[in-house]
């Protein structure tokens, strides 16, 4: 079971993940990534700080964005992993590919650099 709850500040959309992204759940995490670029946001920061567990499905959601970010010049930062969820973005050579901060400072320095 997932919570998500978007927040905004300094012109970034602060997406904070509560619990569990499982098959079902990655929807949700789909849909709040979805509305933060369709209402034009060009920073996205993601507070992974309450993620308990994520799933391949979930892992998924993330991968699927990476190409259009690109073209659309959005930047996501991913910050505050708990060592288990930064395990499974390693194992799978997730953290080449995507921006992950230690914190929220460190996240919003990365997000202003790229």
């Amino acid at each position: 079971m997932i919570h998500i709850k978007r927040l905004q500040e300094d012109g970034a959309d602060y997406i904070v993940l509560i619990g569990e992204i499982d098959a079902s759940s990655s929807i949700e995490l789909d849909l709040a990534i979805a509305k933060s670029v369709g209402e034009g946001f060009t920073k996205i920061l993601v507070d992974c700080s309450s993620l308990e567990y994520i799933s391949s499905a979930g892992l998924g959601v993330f991968m699927s964005y990476i190409e259009e970010f690109k073209d659309r010049d959005i930047k996501m930062v991913l910050f505050g992993m708990s060592e288990k969820v930064a395990n499974t973005f390693s194992i799978l050579g997730l953290n080449e590919l995507l921006q992950i901060g230690k914190d929220k400072v460190q996240a919003k320095q990365i997000v202003n650099e790229l």
